[in-house]
């Protein structure tokens, strides 16, 4: 199926990045292959002390003198897959299906963010036709989970002084500035108590929501699995005797929950209400989230084997209270830059046993300050029970340039290429650029990308034509670019 693509080459090397897993944080053997390959094609190659690889390419004949580009994207792609797939990412490549001009994987993440992107700059590294001045590509690590790659890379290393980032989803459009953020990760040891005679108990599901990037999807009203989940188990436990055994759901921090799961007991012969209960929340919900969230699906299934063990009910109380009442979504859209959310929360992990739980929330904004604020009010809240939050991996945001030389040659070129006018936006999600303008002062950065749909969630794809597109682009920029 790849061979049938264009650009030939691209698509080529986004085959290896669907064969060779890349998690976050496990990128050693997909790294040791791009060196092993850049070796084999001449190139310099360098991995710095925080797993990152640049490979060096040096300008076609008679661009010697044309400054630097530096080409940047991130090995590690997010893994998430349906609750039903048995498709493990440590091992299995990705499947990828053709579909009215989409590449899509049906049910898990595809990895086009920022496959694609690598890919390109691969493809760039390989081609002897190009015109262009000196290379330098950086291949990040890590930086789905906490951009530990870019925050690791050190000053000094990078030659360069103007970059392309290929790491943005919507074709037509040039990228000037990103969120920056952090993770409020909570925790809190539990009172474990047996479970009393006389209960069943019963797994809660709810499924069928669409995920999605917690950046780029936070504003378009999408479920979250497991602010609903709890909205239902809030309910029913201030109206029935349940007992909570078990809470998760969410399996990145940067995603938007697809699926939350629940082990309650209840009093035997409790399951005609319980399902009328459902039933209820069913429609309620359904009805709420209309037009969003179509495939919202909460069940219940008693369980063969009893839990042992319940949360306590101070404890069953701090979680339920506390989860219900933490913030998630957009908290304030720009005033500055209309139509792009300024700072928002997704309460994006949650793992509560009887012995232990923690959750996860994941905050961005365009003002740092903004951040710092609203995690400062989760870690407030979670403070009048006495459970620990903390911050970590904190990163900066990427301020525009509207002046930017490098942004006015973009421009330029799309308008040679492509007889049309392109745009100029600021995303909300979080872009390594910020971290390496803090580190690189006066680099001068653009980001751009093919079309891509659903990152961060099962059912991904990429738009082929669109990559097309922004192959003729990249190549044309570097080609002009003096």
């Amino acid at each position: 199926m790849f061979s049938e693509l264009q650009p030939t080459a691209v698509w080529a090397h986004f085959a290896t990045l669907c064969r060779i897993p890349r998690q976050s944080k496990q990128e050693d053997a997909l790294r040791g292959h791009l060196r092993d390959w850049a070796i084999g094609h001449g190139l310099a190659t360098q991995v710095d002390t925080a797993g990152n690889l640049i490979i060096r390419k040096a300008a076609s004949p008679g661009r010697e003198h044309v400054p630097g580009m530096v080409l940047q994207g991130h090995l590690d792609m997010v893994c998430q897959k349906n609750s039903d797939s048995t498709h493990d990412f440590s091992r299995d490549p990705i499947k990828a299906v053709l579909r009215d001009g989409f590449l899509i994987a049906e049910d898990t993440t595809l990895g086009a963010d920022n496959g694609m992107g690598v890919a390109m700059i691969l493809a760039v590294l390989e081609d002897t036709t190009l015109t262009h001045g000196p290379i330098e590509a950086l291949f990040t690590v890590d930086e789905e989970a906490g951009m530990g790659g870019a925050q690791g890379l050190a000053s000094g290393v990078l030659q360069g002084h103007v970059m392309l980032n290929l790491d943005t989803e919507e074709w037509g459009e040039f990228y000037l500035g990103c969120a920056g953020g952090m993770d409020v990760n909570v925790s809190r040891p539990g009172q474990a108590q047996p479970l009393p005679g006389g209960h069943e108990t019963w797994q809660l599901a709810l499924r069928g929501l669409r995920g999605g990037h917690s950046g780029v999807n936070i504003h378009e009203g999408r479920g979250n699995a497991i602010k609903l989940l709890v909205r239902v188990l809030h309910d029913l436990a201030r109206r029935h005797p349940l007992l909570l055994c078990e809470l998760r759901g969410g399996t990145a921090r940067n995603a938007l929950p697809r699926e939350a799961f629940a082990t309650i007991a209840l009093p035997a012969g409790r399951g005609a209400e319980l399902a009328d209960e459902l039933n209820r929340w069913q429609s309620l919900l359904s009805q709420e989230l209309a037009g969003v969230e179509s495939g919202l699906q909460l069940s219940a299934q008693v369980q063969a084997t009893s839990a042992t063990q319940v949360l306590s009910a101070q404890e069953q109380g701090v979680w339920l209270n506390t989860l219900h009442a933490s913030p998630h979504g957009v908290r304030r859209m720009s005033q500055r830059v209309p139509g792009v959310v300024e700072t928002s929360n997704n309460l994006g992990m949650v793992d509560l046993k009887p012995v232990s739980g923690t959750c996860n929330f994941m905050v961005r904004s365009l003002l740092d300050s903004g951040s710092q604020a609203l995690a400062d009010e989760i870690i407030c809240l979670w403070a009048l029970s006495g459970t620990v939050a903390e911050t970590a991996g904190q990163y900066p945001g990427w301020t525009p340039n509207p002046d930017s030389p490098l942004l006015k040659l973009c421009q330029q070129v799309y308008r040679n290429e492509f007889k049309a006018e392109s745009t100029v936006q600021v995303i909300h999600a979080g872009l390594e650029c910020g971290i390496i303008a803090a580190k690189y002062p006066g680099m001068d950065i653009v980001s751009f990308g093919p079309t891509i749909r659903g990152a961060h969630a099962p059912g991904e794809s990429v738009d082929v034509a669109s990559v097309a597109r922004t192959w003729q682009l990249l190549t044309a920029i570097l080609a002009a670019h003096a």
